[in-house]
């Protein structure tokens, strides 16, 4: 029960974020054993299954070593922190239709693994009206992670080369923001690092994006 008021609570303050600035970072989302047991679960996936990572979309896509290096492994809850994992976001899902009437209808994550070195350039998870993405999320698995390791996610503003937010990927940690407001960039690591990222999509790539009037 206790876990259920927690998971609430971190849903309030992700509707909050995403009504206001469109953007939230959001230390301790997960505890550490559920962050241990999504990072054991990838640890344990078979080496062929971990694919260089794409750009593009379906028929479009395309591997570019020079934007991104990282591999990535699509969750389809073929294990049992996995089924926990998407019935979370299924929850959130359905939270913030209920109060922010974002149309989301389902979800669609992976795990991505940078190994040292691996990066991923500055880009746009979706374009207004050529994509179905609307809210991107980035939950992040790496213990014990220290400022020394790098590996840190940048996010810009749109038209601004100026650093909007600096997080560390450390485990538990989610980042949740609109897809088409804030480009961002992954930047080398010193050692592996670990993370899942996820898509809330909508049927209609041209439906009006979530719009607010200010208080």
């Amino acid at each position: 029960m206790n876990a259920v008021v927690q998971f609430e609570q971190d849903f309030s303050n992700i509707i909050e974020a995403i009504a206001g600035p469109g953007i939230g970072i959001f230390p301790h989302f997960i505890d550490a054993g559920l962050a241990a047991a999504l990072r054991h679960d990838l640890a344990t996936l078979p080496p062929e299954e971990l694919t260089p990572a794409a750009i593009g979309r379906e028929q479009h896509q395309q591997t570019n070593e020079r934007i991104r290096s990282d591999k990535t492994r699509w969750i389809e809850g073929d294990t049992p922190v996995q089924r926990y994992y998407l019935a979370l976001m299924t929850s959130l899902k359905q939270a913030l239709n209920r109060q922010l009437f974002m149309g989301l209808k389902d979800y669609e994550c992976h795990y991505a693994l940078y190994q040292a070195g691996d990066f991923y350039k500055k880009h746009l998870d979706a374009f207004r009206g050529r994509s179905n993405r609307r809210l991107t999320t980035v939950l992040y698995l790496n213990d014990d992670w220290q400022a020394s390791d790098g590996g840190e996610l940048l996010v810009y503003p749109l038209q601004s080369k100026t650093v909007l937010h600096r997080v560390t990927p450390e485990a538990g940690t989610l980042v949740c923001f609109l897809s088409e407001d804030f480009p961002h960039e992954v930047l080398p690591a010193a050692r592996d690092r670990a993370s899942i990222a996820g898509w809330f999509r909508i049927d209609d790539p041209i439906a009006p994006s979530l719009q607010l009037s200010p208080t």
